[in-house]
Parts: structure tokens; C-alpha cells; sequence
């Protein structure tokens, strides 16, 4: 806004000057205010930042959308007024069940390959922070959710070497807009086998189950033994049939298309030393093949559905903080030592404050490196740290030192708190981009359920499109949703039809339920943790 000034003919050049300086004084002041103000709205990421989220809530929310998700029979209780049963008959073409399961987002595929990484996020999550959830209320609500996964998933895995890893046929699926519930035509199964194999497929629902076997064993021992078995057989065929499942089935490509094989095995390896203590696993990761994918001392390595390199780093950094192995063998206790450094290398990347810190965030201080999905990697990499901080805690580590500057545990806490409370509404446009938290989120979620209403039955599949292009907001509010998130000069547009910005994820959902329980303490203590799984 310009400033007015008149000069006066009557005032002498002395009255003149003062009151020029006082004008000039009271603008830089003025600007001065509004730009601390500004900074203020637009969510400051330090740790100092005012901006503190109710992480019992989101995590609520979080939890809330995974429910929102689930396929099949729903139980008599079920919390999602809106939603009902839907595709029982899913699996009828192949004459197996495969009923149960979850949406990956706005629509009714049921892709295997983001469900399985969504357990293992979430098993993950109860591993560490199962008290803080507790504590919160809501530690059943994510068991019965990795439950709800992983019941599916076994159904799944009919023999040793077959795996149903996707149900519905997407170009169909993509031609109606219709809720889950009006889904009633037979649906097309698609499967892995020796003759069309995918390693890391069968490597991530490996991973899914020996995760979700520790979370079980405590309380159903028969049921975790019953998921390590499965896990064992999809690991030894991931690991006998190696190749990229998107190669080997070309029609899949367009969702989920997979970067390659080595992180997923790795990935299911890991999982599977932690959940049976068998060295075989532990040597696979630290030997040839460890050599071959783990990309030793390079970073940062993104976190996500499609690569699991961030996260194998963390989990075997954490074996060696917190329970090095005996007697190990020099190739072992080298691999260890490897993925430790590259794991603090990862830390130090994250940090802002640091001399290597990666420069692939927005000036709000989200970590952003694609368009689509965009908050998948705060969210995912806030997670990661969560976890570093609390092992180095529990180590009895003062911190990590990049480049010669040491950075404290706690300031890893500080910049996990910084990725969620930027989704929580820490942001330049002061927005929730979770659905239901806070007083402004978005309206118009890039989703069937949510924006048909429930006494709509809608048989003809061009008239279904009609809700899609409805200017009014969704009748259903899928509480917990965390949309795609904005562009990298920190813009986003809350409309249906934009998909890229506005349609939601489970696995980003499970990361922040995670995320959530991890903060749940605050950033000045370390959750407590369960330090030896084996």
C-alpha cells in the first residue's frame, strides 16, 4: 500500500524534516510489524516456533481415516456412520476371498503394494510408541487396523509363490464416480507368480507381516507365528524370482509403478531378522546384497511406498545403538557401521540448521520433492527423525555431528515436530491439510465416499459424475485424510477435480498417526521404548 504524504506550505523546512522522519519511522515500523506478523501466519518451522499441534487428535484423525478405507464386511459397530459394506465378492473370479483390505485413497482399487507398506508403517509406529497411543486411546484402534491389513493380506497368499497384489481394473474403475458401496460388478484379480513375478511386492508384504507378527505376539502368539510363516514364503519368492513387478506386468504401470527391487528386499529382510532373530537375514542385509542396494554414504534417500532404503538405514542404525548383535561377524558389524553413518548423514540432511542440509524444502520448511503427494515426505522424513531422536535418546547418545556441527536429539524432535505441524496448519496459508483438524481444511477431498451422499444409489454411470463436479462441499467429512499438499511456492487449491493437490493416502494417514504418537511427549523426552524386539 503506498503512503500519501502533503506537504504543507506552511510548515518551515525544520517542521518539515521532523515530520518526514517521523512519517519514515512510523512506515519501517509499520513494515517491520507486518512482516513479523506475516512470518508469524505463515508458520514459523524453528523450534522456538509458538505453533504447537494437538498431536492426541491428529492422531485420532489419522487412525479415522484408515477406517474410512476398509473394504469388505464391516463390523456391526463400525464407527463410519457413511460408509458401508463393499465388494464382498472380490477374489470370485479366481475362486479365492478376497474380500477385506483397504482403498488406497479416493477410489475402490485395492492396490497390495501401498496396503502392505501401509502395516509395516503402522506396525512400525505400535512397536515404538504402542504406550503413547495407549495413553492416548487409540492403540486398539491402529492394531485393528494392521490387523484389518494383514488379514487380507494372508488371504492373499494362497500358496507359497502366489500373491493377489491388486483388485479392480482402474480404467474401469476411473469411468464412474461412484462409491465403494455401488461397486457391484465382479472385479479382476491380479496375481504374482513365478511366470510374472514382482520382488518388491512380495518383499514389502513380507515386510507387513513379520512387522505385524511382533505386534501380535504378545497377545496372539498363534497369529504371529501364522504371519511369520507367510512372510518367510514371500520373501524366498521375492528373493528366488527377482524382478520388478511393473515390468513383469506392464498393465499396472500407470499406479504404483515401482524404481526397482533391492530396497524392498532389504526392507523384508530386516523386518524378518527383527521378528525371528535368525542371522540368515541379518547377513543378507549386511552381506553381497547389502553391498549391491543399500547405497552405503549416499543421502538422502527418500522414504516412501517406492523406496525403503531411509528406512532400512533407520532400523539397522537402531540394531546397533540399541542391540548390536554378539559375537558378530566382521561383515556384519561393518554393514552395521555403514548404515549407521548413512543414517546420520540422513539425520543431517533433514536438519535445517545443518551444513548439509538438503535444500528440497518450501520456504515454510516442508520438505518437498514432488508434485504429486507432496507432504508424503515431511511427513514420512518427520517420522524417520522421531524415531532417530528416541534411539539416540534410549542409546545414551548426545547427538550426531554434521560436517563438525553436533545436533542434539532433541533438535530432531524439533524438526520432526516442524513437518507435522506444517500439515497441522504451520503453514504460509495458516490450512490444516488434514481433513477435520482445526477450523480450516479442506472441503472438497478428491474422494467418492466423501462426496456422494449415502441415500444417493446411483446406477448410471454418466450421471455419477455429477457429484464429482458439484461446486458444494463434500456431505461426508473423511476425517484424518491428509490431501496430496501444495505446490512448492506453497500454493493449493481445495477442488475436487485436483486430484495432484487434493486426494489422500492411507499410508500418509498410518506415517502421521505415527508421527503423532511420537510427539505425543513433547519434544523435551524421549518416548520410551521397547528396545529389544528379538
Amino acid at each position: 500500500m503506498g503512503v500519501a504524504y502533503k506537504k504543507s506550505r506552511l510548515c518551515n523546512w525544520i517542521w518539515c524534516l521532523i515530520t518526514v522522519a517521523l512519517i519514515a519511522g512510523a512506515i519501517v515500523v509499520a513494515v517491520v510489524i507486518i512482516k513479523n506478523k506475516k512470518s508469524s501466519s505463515n508458520g514459523d518451522q524453528s523450534p522456538g516456533s509458538n505453533f504447537s499441534g494437538n498431536y492426541t487428535e491428529s492422531m485420532r484423525l489419522a487412525l479415522t481415516f484408515l477406517d474410512i478405507q476398509k473394504s469388505g464386511k464391516l463390523p456391526a459397530n463400525f464407527p463410519i456412520s457413511w460408509r458401508g459394506d463393499s465388494n464382498l465378492l472380490d477374489g470370485s473370479d479366481v475362486k479365492v476371498d478376497l474380500s477385506g483390505g483397504m482403498y488406497d485413497a479416493g477410489d475402490s482399487i485395492k492396490f497390495g503394494f501401498p496396503m502392505a507398506f501401509t502395516a509395516t508403517i503402522l506396525s512400525w509406529s505400535v512397536l515404538e510408541y504402542g504406550p503413547a497411543m495407549e495413553k492416548a486411546g487409540h492403540l486398539a484402534s491402529a492394531k485393528t487396523s494392521i490387523r484389518w491389513i494383514t488379514d487380507y493380506l494372508i488371504k492373499a497368499h494362497p500358496t507359497a509363490n502366489e500373491l493377489y497384489f491388486q483388485v479392480g481394473d482402474p480404467d474401469v474403475d476411473h469411468k464412474c464416480w461412484f462409491r465403494p458401496e455401488n461397486v457391484n460388478s465382479t472385479r479382476p484379480s491380479i496375481k504374482l507368480d513365478p511366470t510374472a513375478p514382482g520382488s518388491e511386492v512380495a518383499a514389502e508384504t513380507a515386510a507387513a507381516m513379520a512387522a505385524a507378527s511382533m505386534v501380535f505376539r504378545a497377545t496372539d502368539a498363534t497369529y504371529a507365528d501364522l504371519l511369520v510363516s507367510h512372510a518367510k514364503q514371500l520373501f524366498n519368492f521375492s528373493n528366488t524370482y527377482r524382478a520388478v513387478y511393473s515390468v513383469s506386468i506392464p498393465a499396472v504401470q500407470a499406479f504404483y509403478n515401482s524404481t526397482g527391487f533391492g530396497d524392498d528386499l532389504l526392507w523384508g529382510a530386516t523386518w524378518l531378522y527383527y521378528a525371528t532373530g535368525d542371522n540368515t537375514y541379518l547377513a543378507f542385509v549386511t552381506g553381497v546384497d547389502g553391498t549391491n542396494f543399500a547405497r552405503w554414504g549416499v543421502f538422502p534417500s527418500w522414504f516412501s511406498w517406492d523406496n525403503k532404503l531411509a528406512g532400512v538405514q533407520v532400523l539397522l542404525a537402531r540394531l546397533q545403538m540399541l542391540n548390536p548383535p554378539s559375537n558378530a561377524v566382521n561383515t556384519v558389524s561393518k554393514g552395521l557401521t555403514d548404515y549407521k553413518t548413512t543414517a546420520d548423514g540422513l539425520m543431517c540432511a533433514f536438519l535445517p540448521q545443518s551444513p548439509t542440509a538438503t535444500p528440497d524444502r518450501t520456504k515454510g520448511g516442508l520438505l518437498w520433492i514432488s508434485e504429486w503427494t507432496s507432504l508424503m515426505q515431511g511427513i514420512h522424513s518427520g517420522l524417520l527423525a522421531s524415531f532417530y531422536s528416541d534411539y539416540l535418546s534410549a542409546a545414551k547418545v548426545s547427538g550426531i555431528t554434521c560436517s563438525g556441527t553436533t545436533f542434539t536429539p532433541q533438535q530432531l524432535k524439533a524438526f520432526a515436530a516442524s513437518q507435522a505441524n506444517y500439515v497441522l496448519g504451520n503453514n504460509p496459508l495458516a490450512e490444516s491439510y488434514m481433513v477435520g483438524y482445526g477450523t480450516k481444511y479442506p472441503k472438497y477431498l478428491h474422494h467418492r465416499g466423501a462426496s456422494i451422499p449415502t441415500n444417493q444409489i446411483i446406477a448410471d454411470c454418466s450421471k455419477s459424475w455429477n457429484w464429482y463436479d458439484s461446486p458444494n462441499p463434500n456431505p461426508n467429512i473423511a476425517y484424518g485424510a491428509i490431501v496430496g499438499g501444495p505446490f512448492k511456492n506453497e500454493t493449493y487449491t481445495d477442488d475436487r477435480k485436483n486430484i495432484q493437490q487434493n486426494e489422500a493416502s492411507v499410508y500418509n494417514s498410518a506415517a502421521f498417526a505415527g508421527l503423532s504418537a511420537g510427539l505425543s511427549a513433547g519434544l523435551s523426552a524421549s518416548n520410551p521404548l521397547t528396545v529389544a524386539w528379538i
